[in-house]
């Protein structure tokens, strides 16, 4: 990613900086989502969502943290006694991660996981982290590929959020748009914007809880648990799935 296109990164750092300023959600239908939100990547345990606590209470052995931001989940497990790897595309948040504390934070997608990184016992993607995956094609794709990289037993604790669940007229104008073109209701594209940066367009999946269900079905993982989180998002067990 070049530095130019870091708009997530660059506010995570001057958040750590001192410095706290808004970013702006742009989707490709010209709606624009003003947040003041970064300091949640921040937040202390005592400060998380109950159901992050009770998700990470799931945890076991060695963690691969995906789209770790500034490292709140993976710094608090490191102080636990797990061994944790922390990935995310943007360098900046990188920086923002080690300067913080996380012994072992790497820039690297989630399509660029293979086994060089070693193998886990689980995985996370918290933050509505569901949503890195895109579409469902990609999300089937990327779910097989963490079979290579995870342990006999292994566990994925992903959130996600149901795009059904919202009354706002915009998006349920967008999501009737989606539909009518032949795409999945909560695949959004759209691309964040902060200060002079902006990063490339990308797709965010939003998927209800049957539609994650049929998702999952066939990569090689099964549902085992579904947790109630904030409004529209929810959090899934993911269990290695055994013939």
């Amino acid at each position: 990613m070049k530095p130019n296109q870091d708009a997530f990164g660059h506010q995570l750092y001057d958040y750590l900086e001192g410095t706290n300023r808004c970013e702006v959600i742009e989707r490709d239908d010209g709606y624009l989502e003003v947040a003041d939100s970064v300091g949640m990547y921040f937040q202390e345990y005592d400060d998380w969502p109950e159901s992050h606590k009770r998700a990470l209470e799931l945890v076991e052995g060695r963690v691969l943290d995906i789209g770790c931001g500034a490292g709140r989940h993976a710094i608090y497990l490191q102080k636990r006694g797990h061994a944790v790897t922390g990935i995310d595309v943007s360098p900046l948040a990188i920086k923002v991660s080690r300067q913080r504390g996380l012994k072992d934070a790497r820039v690297l997608s989630s399509t660029g996981i293979t086994s060089r990184l070693g193998r886990f016992d689980t995985i996370i993607i918290l933050s509505n982290g569901f949503g890195i995956f895109g579409s469902p094609r990609r999300a089937r794709w990327l779910l097989r590929r963490m079979l290579s990289v995870t342990t006999a037993d292994a566990k994925i604790i992903v959130e996600a959020a149901d795009p059904n669940l919202t009354q706002n007229p915009a998006h349920r104008r967008y999501h009737r748009r989606n539909r009518e073109l032949g795409r999945p209701t909560g695949q959004v594209r759209v691309r964040i914007r902060y200060r002079e940066y902006a990063t490339p367009w990308f797709d965010w999946l939003l998927a209800s809880r049957a539609e994650l269900r049929g998702i999952v079905e066939g990569t090689g993982w099964r549902i085992e648990r579904v947790m109630d989180a904030d409004g529209p998002l929810y959090i899934v067990i993911l269990r290695k799935a055994h013939p």
